[in-house]
């Protein structure tokens, strides 16, 4: 992973919404939690700005992060993030602690590469059509990629590209997968270019004006 992402949290002991939006209005900071593993869910605080800064890099949502909190470093996941609904800044984060022993289901993105030289598009006149954007992985934490790829050179017209098709990092299996064959589901496919107001509605549209005044 290219990525690393360092959080800078400070432990906080006030519970309630009064107390997160004191915290968000007089100190500019992010209420937050972090749980999991043996240890006790911990209640901290994060820096608005050093957040927001994290959250514009889409690796951040599918990385093992680092928070530094009391001089001791944890290693999580973003599990849920709330942000306000005009502003969209962020309001509550839950962290999921991560063991390297033990395997963990993360959402990542699916990046379609090749896709103006795909066979269907460049020589069948076709269009790419995305069913989904993003997978359930389960893996270790180092393992976790920060997204898949999707190759689309070699997809011809008609031809769809299912969740068994996709390369898959050493170490990571789809989730929904492991559910059986039924559900593997179309990612994307090469489809002809859907007809919009072309010159047969035209004509017919024509003729039922000329019926219309024969009568």
């Amino acid at each position: 992973m290219s990525n690393e992402f360092v959080l800078n949290a400070e432990a906080r002991s006030d519970k309630g919404k009064g107390a997160s939006r004191r915290l968000r209005r007089l100190q500019d900071r992010v209420p937050a939690v972090l749980y999991g593993g043996t240890a006790e869910p911990t209640m901290l605080s994060l820096e608005m700005r050093e957040l927001r800064k994290a959250l514009e890099n889409e690796a951040f949502y599918s990385h093992v992060l680092t928070l530094q909190l009391e001089g001791k470093e944890h290693q999580a996941v973003l599990r849920d993030l709330q942000r306000h609904p005009s502003s969209g800044f962020p309001i509550h984060a839950d962290f999921l602690r991560v063991d390297t022993s033990h395997a963990i289901t993360m959402t990542v993105p699916l990046h379609f590469i090749n896709e103006e030289t795909s066979v269907g598009v460049k020589k069948e006149g076709g269009e790419i059509h995305h069913n989904v954007s993003e997978v359930q992985v389960s893996c270790l934490p180092q393992d976790l990629p920060e997204f898949i790829e999707v190759d689309m050179a070699d997809v011809a017209l008609e031809q769809v590209v299912h969740l068994s098709d996709l390369v898959l990092p050493k170490g990571v299996t789809l989730v929904e997968l492991s559910h059986g064959e039924s559900h593997d589901q179309p990612v994307a496919a090469v489809h002809k270019p859907k007809v919009r107001g072309g010159s047969d509605d035209a004509e017919e549209g024509g003729e039922a004006e000329e019926g219309e005044g024969q009568e």
